[in-house]
């Protein structure tokens, strides 16, 4: 690989704050939610790969966020353990109006033409607090960003332990979106595609009427990426392989 093909793939993360505690990493394909559910929630493919689609930053320490309604900064009170009262430059209520921060203590330089969507841990609801998402230009800017969450709940306590995810993040060219050009058509305008989806829709319709299905005879043309009549996808994947971030050598 020249050093031009290496420049236009790495993703860069500088450490510009104190990073003892925090974690950098590829998201997980688990989510709790998901285990309650004896895995069958786990057998719809989209979810299992926006799951893996970023990697995670993981809190350094439990904090607990209390929201009294206002709108000021002091209107959140924070608890975090005695131990770890030096993370309260990193972890607080900078905003105000219920919000509350997570100053990420690296600066992310992607490449060009690429950004960075900065989110929650994609399908991890947590309850009375709000991920807030953004998009940065990390292609060129020098100023790092913030993960904020809003809390929707007054008075009720809200805690993120130690190694939780608070953010994730997905580079992503966003001129891409801007070059598509959308339109609506009918469906019969394309007749293999039509062909297919009601092949597709009938095989659907009738396993759904099956009174006697049993969870285990779910239909998995999708996961396998295949339709209805065995025809193979030219690209499929069924799990998102990110690697780590790599150590700083000398």
């Amino acid at each position: 690989m020249t050093d031009t093909q290496k420049q236009s793939t790495e993703l860069i993360a500088h450490v510009v704050g104190r990073t003892e505690g925090w974690a950098l990493e590829p998201a997980g394909v688990r989510r709790d939610w998901m285990d309650a559910t004896d895995g069958f929630a786990y057998r719809c493919l989209p979810l299992v790969i926006a799951n893996q689609a970023g990697w995670v930053v993981r809190a350094p320490c439990d904090v607990t966020a209390t929201w009294n309604g206002g709108q000021a900064g002091a209107d959140i009170h924070l608890e975090l353990p005695p131990e770890h009262q030096s993370y309260s430059d990193q972890i607080l209520s900078h905003f105000g109006w219920g919000i509350l921060t997570f100053s990420i203590p690296w600066l992310f330089r992607t490449p060009p033409g690429i950004g960075m969507l900065v989110r929650g841990p994609t399908n991890s609801p947590k309850p009375g607090i709000a991920a807030l998402e953004g998009f940065v230009e990390t292609d060129w800017a020098a100023a790092t960003f913030t993960m904020n969450w809003k809390i929707t709940d007054p008075d009720r306590p809200i805690t993120f332990r130690k190694g939780e995810p608070v953010c994730q993040l997905t580079p992503f060219p966003i001129d891409l979106l801007e070059q598509l050009v959308p339109r609506l058509a009918l469906l019969s305008d394309d007749s293999d595609l039509a062909d297919r989806y009601r092949a597709w829709s009938q095989s659907r319709s009738i396993f759904n009427a099956k009174p006697d299905r049993k969870p285990e005879e779910w239909q998995r043309d999708y996961f396998r990426g295949q339709t209805v009549d065995g025809a193979k996808a030219p690209e499929h994947r069924t799990k998102v392989r990110l690697a780590q971030f790599k150590p700083r050598t000398e």
